[in-house]
C-alpha cells in the first residue's frame, strides 16, 4: 500500500435512550468494523517503507535532526549553546528513544491483549479484533525498531524495574480491563496528539513521516477500540471498581503523557541538560499545557463516564492534566 489516509473512527453516534439490546448491538457492529478495516488496510513495514530509499537514509550530521530537536528544546537557553552538529545528533537521539520506548510499551499492551482476548468465550466479537491489533502493534515494534538500529545509536527504553512492574499492567488486562485499557489510552493518546501535530505544523525527515503516518493510520483502530470498549464496560462496574477508577485515572494519565512526551533519563545524562533546561521542559505554563491538552479527549472519555467529580477532579489538577472542557 502506497498512500495513508488518517482515519476518524471515534465519531459514532450514542445509544441515547436506546434499549441495553441496541447499545449492546451497536457495540458488537462497531467491533466487527475495526475488524473488517484491520484487512482492508493495513501494512507491513518490510513492503511498505523503502528503507534502502536515498531519501529515508539517516545521517547523524542531518541539519534536519536539529530542527526536530529545536522543536522540544528550542525554547531553552540551554539548547542554543550546542554545535549544530550535537543539536542534530540530540534531534536523532530524542527520536530514536521515543521509538525504543514506543516498541516497549507495545510490547506490554501485546501481552495484555492476548491476555484478554485468552478469557474470551467461542464467539465474543472482542477475540477477533484483538488478534488483528496485536499483529499491528507487532508490525509497530518491526517499524520501530529497523529506525532505532539504522541509527547505530545507543537508544535505551524503559528502566529494568519498569520493566519488572510492566507484568502488573498485563495482569490488570485479566482481572481490571478497565484500568488496563485507561492505561492504553495514557500512552497511546499523547503519542497520537504529538505524531498529528507534528505532521501538521512541520516537515520531519521523509522515513520519520512515512512510520509517523503509518502509525497514525493503525492507531486510529487501537483508540477507538479501547474507547468504546471503555463506554460499554465501565457502566457495568460496581461502584467500588468505578470509585477505584476514578481515583486512579488522573494519577496514572499523567504519569503516563509525562513519560510519553518528556526527555528520558538516557537524553538527560547523554546531553547532560542542566536542571534549569528540565524545569523549563516540565514546568513551564506552555509544557504544562502541552501535556494536559495531548489528554483532552481521554480526560473528555472520564468525564463522560462520570469518573470526574467536584472530589476527584482535584487530582487532576494536582496531576496538572486538567482543562475546563469545552462544548
Amino acid at each position: 500500500m502506497t498512500s495513508i489516509d488518517v482515519m476518524v473512527l471515534d465519531e459514532e453516534p450514542e445509544a441515547g435512550d436506546a434499549g441495553s439490546k441496541t447499545a449492546e448491538q451497536k457495540y458488537v457492529a462497531h467491533v466487527e468494523r475495526l475488524s473488517r478495516q484491520s484487512v482492508e488496510k493495513n501494512f507491513d513495514p518490510y513492503v511498505d517503507i523503502a528503507w534502502d530509499s536515498p531519501e529515508f537514509e539517516i545521517r547523524v550530521d542531518d541539519p534536519r535532526w536539529a530542527a526536530t530537536a529545536a522543536e522540544v528544546f528550542g525554547e531553552t537557553p540551554w539548547f542554543h549553546t550546542l554545535s549544530p552538529d550535537v543539536q542534530a545528533r540530540l534531534g536523532l537521539f530524542r527520536i530514536a528513544s521515543a521509538m525504543k520506548l514506543g516498541l516497549e510499551f507495545e510490547n506490554i499492551l501485546k501481552r495484555g491483549l492476548l491476555e484478554y482476548a485468552f478469557k474470551l468465550p467461542n464467539g465474543a466479537p472482542e477475540f477477533r479484533y484483538l488478534l488483528h491489533e496485536t499483529i499491528e502493534e507487532a508490525n509497530h515494534a518491526l517499524m520501530f525498531q529497523e529506525f532505532v538500529n539504522r541509527t547505530g545509536l545507543p537508544v535505551q527504553g524503559l528502566a529494568w524495574w519498569e520493566k519488572v512492574g510492566s507484568r502488573r499492567v498485563v495482569a490488570l488486562a485479566r482481572w481490571f480491563p478497565s484500568l488496563f485499557f485507561l492505561f492504553v489510552l495514557g500512552g497511546e493518546d499523547p503519542i497520537d496528539f504529538t505524531q498529528r501535530r507534528v505532521l501538521r505544523e512541520s516537515e520531519p525527515h521523509p522515513l520519520v513521516a512515512r512510520i509517523m503516518r503509518i502509525h497514525i493510520t493503525e492507531e486510529a483502530r487501537h483508540l477507538s477500540f479501547a474507547r468504546h470498549h471503555l463506554k460499554h464496560e465501565v457502566p457495568k462496574l460496581s461502584r467500588a471498581k468505578r470509585v477505584r477508577l476514578s481515583l486512579i485515572a488522573p494519577i496514572l494519565l499523567g504519569q503516563m503523557a509525562r513519560q510519553m512526551l518528556l526527555p528520558p533519563r538516557q537524553i538527560v545524562r547523554e546531553f547532560e541538560i542542566p536542571k534549569d533546561a528540565l524545569r523549563q521542559l516540565a514546568c513551564s505554563p506552555e509544557a504544562l499545557d502541552g501535556v494536559a491538552e495531548s489528554l483532552h479527549k481521554v480526560r473528555q472519555l472520564c468525564i463522560d463516564l462520570g469518573l470526574v467529580n467536584r472530589f476527584t477532579v482535584r487530582l487532576w489538577k494536582a496531576n496538572n492534566i486538567w482543562a475546563e472542557p469545552t462544548a
